[in-house]
Protein backbone atom coordinates (compact mmCIF):
# COMPACT_ATOMS: atom_id res chain seq x y z
CA UNK A 1 0.00 0.00 0.00
CA UNK A 2 1.03 3.80 -1.01
CA UNK A 3 1.58 5.89 2.00
CA UNK A 4 1.74 10.01 1.82
CA UNK A 5 2.70 10.51 5.26
CA UNK A 6 5.05 13.51 4.80
CA UNK A 7 2.52 14.78 1.88
CA UNK A 8 -0.42 14.36 4.72
CA UNK A 9 1.86 16.02 7.31
CA UNK A 10 2.23 19.09 5.23
CA UNK A 11 -1.38 19.17 4.90
CA UNK A 12 -2.72 19.35 8.19
CA UNK A 13 0.00 21.54 9.36
CA UNK A 14 -0.89 24.27 6.76
CA UNK A 15 -4.61 23.83 7.85
CA UNK A 16 -3.73 24.29 11.44
CA UNK A 17 -1.23 27.11 10.57
CA UNK A 18 -3.89 28.82 8.54
CA UNK A 19 -6.03 28.10 11.07
CA UNK A 20 -4.22 29.47 13.99
CA UNK A 21 -3.53 32.65 12.06
CA UNK A 22 -6.93 33.72 12.78
CA UNK A 23 -7.40 32.55 15.69
CA UNK A 24 -8.73 35.60 16.99
CA UNK A 25 -10.98 35.75 13.67
CA UNK A 26 -14.12 34.22 12.65
CA UNK A 27 -12.65 30.69 12.42
CA UNK A 28 -13.68 28.55 15.32
CA UNK A 29 -11.37 25.68 15.97
CA UNK A 30 -12.72 22.26 17.32
CA UNK A 31 -11.63 18.73 18.17
CA UNK A 32 -13.79 15.66 18.82
CA UNK A 33 -15.01 13.81 21.72
CA UNK A 34 -16.01 10.01 21.82
CA UNK A 35 -19.30 9.54 22.86
CA UNK A 36 -19.97 6.02 21.42
CA UNK A 37 -18.03 3.90 19.41
CA UNK A 38 -18.92 1.40 16.89
CA UNK A 39 -17.84 -1.80 14.87
CA UNK A 40 -16.62 -0.91 11.44
CA UNK A 41 -16.34 -3.38 8.10
CA UNK A 42 -12.59 -3.13 8.08
CA UNK A 43 -12.78 -4.57 4.45
CA UNK A 44 -14.72 -1.25 3.87
CA UNK A 45 -12.89 1.23 1.76
CA UNK A 46 -15.40 3.80 2.93
CA UNK A 47 -15.99 6.57 0.54
CA UNK A 48 -19.98 7.59 0.97
CA UNK A 49 -21.55 7.53 4.56
CA UNK A 50 -25.41 8.85 4.89
CA UNK A 51 -28.42 8.09 6.85
CA UNK A 52 -31.32 7.19 4.95
CA UNK A 53 -34.19 7.36 7.21
CA UNK A 54 -32.61 5.37 10.53
CA UNK A 55 -30.59 3.48 8.48
CA UNK A 56 -27.09 4.50 7.63
CA UNK A 57 -25.67 3.52 3.93
CA UNK A 58 -22.10 3.38 2.64
CA UNK A 59 -20.28 3.17 -0.74
CA UNK A 60 -16.76 1.51 -0.68
CA UNK A 61 -14.37 1.37 -2.91
CA UNK A 62 -11.26 0.44 -4.81
CA UNK A 63 -11.41 -1.65 -8.21
CA UNK A 64 -13.15 -5.56 -6.99
CA UNK A 65 -13.88 -3.56 -3.64
CA UNK A 66 -16.34 -1.37 -4.50
CA UNK A 67 -19.51 -1.81 -3.32
CA UNK A 68 -23.29 -0.27 -2.18
CA UNK A 69 -24.48 -1.20 1.32
CA UNK A 70 -27.55 -0.69 3.81
CA UNK A 71 -25.15 -1.26 7.39
CA UNK A 72 -26.51 -2.41 10.45
CA UNK A 73 -25.22 0.81 12.84
CA UNK A 74 -24.85 -1.60 16.05
CA UNK A 75 -22.96 -4.71 14.34
CA UNK A 76 -21.21 -3.16 11.44
CA UNK A 77 -22.13 -5.71 9.43
CA UNK A 78 -23.91 -5.61 6.08
CA UNK A 79 -27.90 -6.21 6.13
CA UNK A 80 -27.84 -5.94 2.37
CA UNK A 81 -24.98 -5.40 -0.34
CA UNK A 82 -24.83 -4.75 -4.08
CA UNK A 83 -21.31 -5.26 -5.71
CA UNK A 84 -19.61 -2.77 -8.84
CA UNK A 85 -18.03 -4.85 -11.67
CA UNK A 86 -14.92 -5.36 -11.10
CA UNK A 87 -14.08 -2.17 -13.35
CA UNK A 88 -15.75 0.45 -11.17
CA UNK A 89 -14.04 2.65 -8.29
CA UNK A 90 -17.11 3.75 -6.61
CA UNK A 91 -16.65 7.52 -4.35
CA UNK A 92 -19.49 9.27 -2.83
CA UNK A 93 -22.87 9.21 -2.57
CA UNK A 94 -25.99 10.37 -1.13
CA UNK A 95 -29.84 10.11 -1.23
CA UNK A 96 -32.03 12.59 -3.07
CA UNK A 97 -35.84 12.17 -3.33
CA UNK A 98 -35.44 8.64 -2.49
CA UNK A 99 -33.03 7.85 -5.26
CA UNK A 100 -28.93 7.46 -4.18
CA UNK A 101 -26.63 9.07 -6.54
CA UNK A 102 -23.20 7.37 -6.74
CA UNK A 103 -19.89 8.72 -8.01
CA UNK A 104 -17.17 6.40 -9.83
CA UNK A 105 -13.43 7.77 -9.49
CA UNK A 106 -12.05 8.21 -12.78
CA UNK A 107 -14.74 6.20 -14.67
CA UNK A 108 -16.70 9.28 -15.84
CA UNK A 109 -19.93 7.97 -14.86
CA UNK A 110 -22.44 8.13 -11.79
CA UNK A 111 -25.02 5.81 -10.82
CA UNK A 112 -28.62 6.47 -9.85
CA UNK A 113 -30.34 3.36 -7.45
CA UNK A 114 -33.54 3.29 -6.00
CA UNK A 115 -33.22 3.90 -2.06
CA UNK A 116 -35.52 1.23 -0.91
CA UNK A 117 -34.49 -2.01 -3.17
CA UNK A 118 -31.30 -0.79 -4.35
CA UNK A 119 -32.46 -1.36 -7.73
CA UNK A 120 -30.28 -0.01 -10.73
CA UNK A 121 -32.26 2.69 -12.51
CA UNK A 122 -29.45 5.06 -14.72
CA UNK A 123 -26.09 5.86 -15.37
CA UNK A 124 -24.53 9.19 -16.28
CA UNK A 125 -22.33 10.56 -18.00
CA UNK A 126 -19.64 12.55 -15.66
CA UNK A 127 -17.11 15.24 -16.82
CA UNK A 128 -14.78 15.08 -13.84
CA UNK A 129 -13.27 12.75 -11.38
CA UNK A 130 -15.90 12.10 -8.27
CA UNK A 131 -14.70 12.29 -4.77
CA UNK A 132 -17.40 13.49 -1.86
CA UNK A 133 -20.91 13.77 -2.56
CA UNK A 134 -24.04 15.16 -0.02
CA UNK A 135 -27.13 17.39 -1.26
CA UNK A 136 -28.55 20.25 0.46
CA UNK A 137 -32.02 19.01 -0.26
CA UNK A 138 -32.41 20.86 -3.46
CA UNK A 139 -28.56 20.07 -5.04
CA UNK A 140 -26.43 17.39 -5.42
CA UNK A 141 -23.13 18.75 -4.46
CA UNK A 142 -19.49 17.20 -5.27
CA UNK A 143 -15.92 17.46 -4.82
CA UNK A 144 -12.84 16.51 -7.11
CA UNK A 145 -9.99 16.39 -5.06
CA UNK A 146 -9.61 20.43 -5.52
CA UNK A 147 -10.36 22.59 -3.69
CA UNK A 148 -13.83 23.18 -5.79
CA UNK A 149 -17.44 22.24 -4.73
CA UNK A 150 -19.97 21.69 -7.61
CA UNK A 151 -24.07 21.47 -7.52
CA UNK A 152 -25.51 19.86 -9.66
CA UNK A 153 -29.27 18.96 -10.65
CA UNK A 154 -30.32 15.32 -10.29
CA UNK A 155 -29.09 14.94 -14.06
CA UNK A 156 -25.77 15.99 -13.04
CA UNK A 157 -25.73 19.29 -14.99
CA UNK A 158 -23.79 21.94 -13.38
CA UNK A 159 -25.45 24.34 -11.57
CA UNK A 160 -22.74 26.62 -9.47
CA UNK A 161 -19.20 26.01 -8.18
CA UNK A 162 -17.04 27.45 -5.04
CA UNK A 163 -13.66 27.41 -4.32
CA UNK A 164 -13.72 26.55 -0.80
CA UNK A 165 -11.15 28.89 1.04
CA UNK A 166 -9.68 29.25 4.44
CA UNK A 167 -8.60 33.00 5.67
CA UNK A 168 -8.64 33.68 2.45
CA UNK A 169 -6.52 30.54 1.55
CA UNK A 170 -7.80 27.72 -1.46
CA UNK A 171 -7.68 24.30 0.57
CA UNK A 172 -7.20 21.14 -1.83
CA UNK A 173 -7.70 17.66 -1.30
CA UNK A 174 -11.53 18.42 -0.48
CA UNK A 175 -12.88 14.60 -0.19
CA UNK A 176 -16.73 12.99 1.47
CA UNK A 177 -18.69 15.46 2.10
CA UNK A 178 -22.14 16.31 4.62
CA UNK A 179 -24.49 18.44 4.81
CA UNK A 180 -25.07 19.24 8.22
CA UNK A 181 -27.32 22.06 9.48
CA UNK A 182 -26.81 24.17 6.68
CA UNK A 183 -22.86 23.69 6.62
CA UNK A 184 -21.45 21.77 4.50
CA UNK A 185 -18.52 19.05 6.36
CA UNK A 186 -15.47 18.25 4.26
CA UNK A 187 -12.64 15.53 4.74
CA UNK A 188 -9.28 16.94 3.64
CA UNK A 189 -8.18 14.13 2.10
CA UNK A 190 -4.76 12.25 3.66
CA UNK A 191 -5.31 14.52 6.88
CA UNK A 192 -7.24 14.47 9.98
CA UNK A 193 -9.03 17.57 9.52
CA UNK A 194 -12.76 18.23 8.78
CA UNK A 195 -13.39 21.63 7.40
CA UNK A 196 -17.08 23.38 8.02
CA UNK A 197 -17.89 25.26 4.87
CA UNK A 198 -20.72 28.31 4.56
CA UNK A 199 -22.14 27.10 1.35
CA UNK A 200 -23.07 30.35 0.19
CA UNK A 201 -19.08 31.92 0.11
CA UNK A 202 -17.13 28.54 0.05
CA UNK A 203 -15.54 30.09 3.39
CA UNK A 204 -14.57 27.38 6.20
CA UNK A 205 -16.17 28.95 9.18
CA UNK A 206 -14.54 25.89 11.22
CA UNK A 207 -12.13 23.38 11.83
CA UNK A 208 -12.55 20.04 13.19
CA UNK A 209 -9.36 18.27 14.57
CA UNK A 210 -9.88 14.92 14.89
CA UNK A 211 -6.00 13.80 15.66
CA UNK A 212 -5.99 10.08 17.38
CA UNK A 213 -9.88 9.55 16.96
CA UNK A 214 -8.87 6.13 16.06
CA UNK A 215 -5.99 4.49 18.29
CA UNK A 216 -2.81 3.09 17.48
CA UNK A 217 -3.94 -0.30 18.62
CA UNK A 218 -6.62 -0.25 16.57
CA UNK A 219 -4.48 0.64 13.33
CA UNK A 220 -2.28 -2.02 11.70
CA UNK A 221 -0.66 -2.24 8.03
CA UNK A 222 -4.24 -1.98 6.45
CA UNK A 223 -5.54 0.78 8.04
CA UNK A 224 -5.87 3.92 5.98
CA UNK A 225 -7.36 7.66 5.72
CA UNK A 226 -9.72 9.24 7.87
CA UNK A 227 -13.09 9.25 5.51
CA UNK A 228 -16.71 9.09 6.51
CA UNK A 229 -19.18 11.72 7.98
CA UNK A 230 -22.78 10.55 8.35
CA UNK A 231 -25.12 12.90 10.44
CA UNK A 232 -28.72 11.53 11.76
CA UNK A 233 -31.34 14.53 11.93
CA UNK A 234 -33.35 12.58 13.69
CA UNK A 235 -31.11 12.11 16.70
CA UNK A 236 -28.69 15.22 15.31
CA UNK A 237 -25.52 12.93 16.08
CA UNK A 238 -22.49 13.04 14.16
CA UNK A 239 -20.63 9.96 13.26
CA UNK A 240 -17.21 9.46 11.81
CA UNK A 241 -14.73 7.16 10.47
CA UNK A 242 -12.43 5.96 7.72
CA UNK A 243 -11.03 3.61 5.26
CA UNK A 244 -10.49 0.32 6.93
CA UNK A 245 -11.36 1.54 9.96
CA UNK A 246 -12.26 -0.87 12.60
CA UNK A 247 -14.29 1.19 14.33
CA UNK A 248 -16.93 4.43 13.42
CA UNK A 249 -17.35 7.07 15.92
CA UNK A 250 -20.38 9.26 17.51
CA UNK A 251 -18.73 11.95 18.37
CA UNK A 252 -19.66 15.91 19.80
CA UNK A 253 -17.52 18.54 18.89
CA UNK A 254 -15.10 20.76 21.48
CA UNK A 255 -14.19 23.84 21.32
CA UNK A 256 -10.09 24.28 21.46
CA UNK A 257 -8.92 26.56 24.01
Amino acid sequence: MIRFGHIKLALLAMITLVASSCAQGKVRQYKVKVVKEYPHDEMSYTQGLFFQGDKMIETTGQKGESTLRLVDLQTGKALRKLDFDTKYFVEGSIVLDGDIFILTWQNKVAFVYDAKTFEYKRTYSYPREGWGLTTDGKSLIASDGSARLYWMDKNFRQEKSLTVKLNGRPINQLNELEWINGKIWANVYMTDMILIINPSSGEVEATVDCTGLLPRHLRDEYTDVLNGIAYDPATKKIYLTGKYWKRLYEVELVEKK
